[in-house]
């Protein structure tokens, strides 16, 4: 972490989304929180039947706060004020940023739910999990955005 201001550098904003590196590492901590999204909101579907939007909204939430530890210490380690107190500043704006990602991937599993649509594989409809990673993948470039400007302020001098 940076004391002082919050940007490492004096890279554009601009610059700084286009990371190659930075954008890479980020997609690497979705694929590790898509694991736990996935886990958590299958196993919620499965065992507790829970509804499919519902269970998704539980299964994002963990996987935001795994990401965001992750993503803290490695895609933004050089971004961000140090302490304890700017660390939760920086995980309350990470939880609100994502809101938006988690509003779009709510509303792509609520509305295939009103798709007539089953496709049953032993006995289990698979329609029913099909949009979860679908609802992922149209988050991720939400996010990433969103986080690097709001949350760890890359390409801030």
């Amino acid at each position: 972490m940076v004391d002082g201001d919050d940007s490492a550098g004096n890279e554009g904003t601009f610059d700084a989304l286009v990371s190659g590196i930075r954008f890479g590492k980020f997609a690497s901590v979705g694929a590790v929180g898509a694991v736990f999204d996935l886990t958590v909101s299958t196993l919620l579907i499965v065992q507790f039947g829970v509804l499919s939007e519902y269970a998704k909204v539980a299964g994002a939430e963990v996987a935001i706060v795994i990401m965001f530890a992750i993503n803290e210490r490695w895609t933004f380690a050089d971004h961000g004020r140090a302490g304890a107190l700017a660390l939760a500043r920086r995980l309350l704006k990470s939880n609100l940023v994502r809101s938006g990602g988690l509003l779009v991937q709510f509303l792509i599993v609520r509305g295939a739910r009103e798709v007539p649509v089953e496709l049953v594989v032993g006995g289990v409809d698979l329609w029913t999990f099909i949009p979860l990673p679908l609802a992922i993948g149209a988050s991720v470039l939400l996010n990433y955005v969103f986080e690097s400007v709001f949350t760890w302020r890359v390409g801030r001098s």
